[in-house]
């Protein structure tokens, strides 16, 4: 029958194993080190595994495909209770970070991380994890958050944040940026970055993925000197 079924690019695969960990009907298996579709029959078409992937490997597709048995997905978990495997860095599960609200000017509020997920990199968050619907994005060179001493309360706190540099970084943010905003309801964008040339590159992707997006969406940019002053 023609059905929507998940779809995984191998080449993007980073071999994390994070979606056969989110995969509850045990369709997705490790082979040689990338994620793979082995039972059809398995997946019901739902998608937990999609924003598990850091690496936006999974999509959906419609296509033939074997009708989803959930009678032998039943019997398959009665069978083992083997626990699941995962593969690669555990650091690169997706997750949104829960804290108990402070007094915006108390001493524990300025204390406190003002981080609301994890993972941060541009590289390993996953483009269509859940927290970027409705929200307000940070896209900041790491450098930004050890020159700048109030980081947290002035540029993270209510946003999603992405970090990288572009110095560092292989290839282009543009393409996973371009993902980001094109799919999800981005709210505004802040760019910071360092006062160094280098840091251009960030800031030029952010601005070719908002154009890219076809999206009206509000957003400026923020330069941090070296020796931590924002600059005008």
């Amino acid at each position: 029958m023609i059905r929507k079924i998940i779809k995984i690019d191998e080449e993007r695969c980073n071999g994390c194993g994070s979606c056969v960990a989110a995969c509850h009907e045990g369709a997705i298996e490790m082979i040689n080190g990338k994620a793979r579709l082995t039972r059809e029959d398995y997946c019901d078409g739902l998608g937990d595994c999609l924003p598990a992937c850091p690496a936006s490997a999974i999509t959906f597709e419609e296509r033939e495909a074997s009708v989803y048995d959930a009678a032998a997905v039943l019997a398959a978990k009665e069978k083992s209770s083997a626990p699941v495997l995962v593969h690669g860095c555990p650091g690169t599960r997706m997750g949104t970070i829960k804290r108990e609200a402070a007094p915006i000017n108390s001493e524990a509020a300025h204390e406190a991380s003002q981080l609301a997920q994890w993972p941060v990199q541009i590289k390993l968050v996953p483009a269509n994890a859940p927290y970027f619907n409705g929200a307000k994005l940070l896209i900041a060179a790491d450098c930004t958050a050890y020159a700048y001493g109030n980081f947290h309360d002035d540029f993270i706190r209510g946003h999603i944040t992405l970090i990288g540099c572009p110095k560092l970084d292989e290839g282009d943010y543009t393409e996973k940026l371009t993902q980001i905003i094109t799919n999800n309801d981005i709210k505004s964008v802040i760019i910071v970055r360092m006062e160094v040339p280098c840091c251009g590159g960030i800031e030029n992707a952010a601005k070719r993925a908002l154009q890219a997006s076809g999206k009206f969406i509000p957003w400026n940019v923020v330069t941090i000197s070296t020796d931590g002053k924002i600059l005008e």
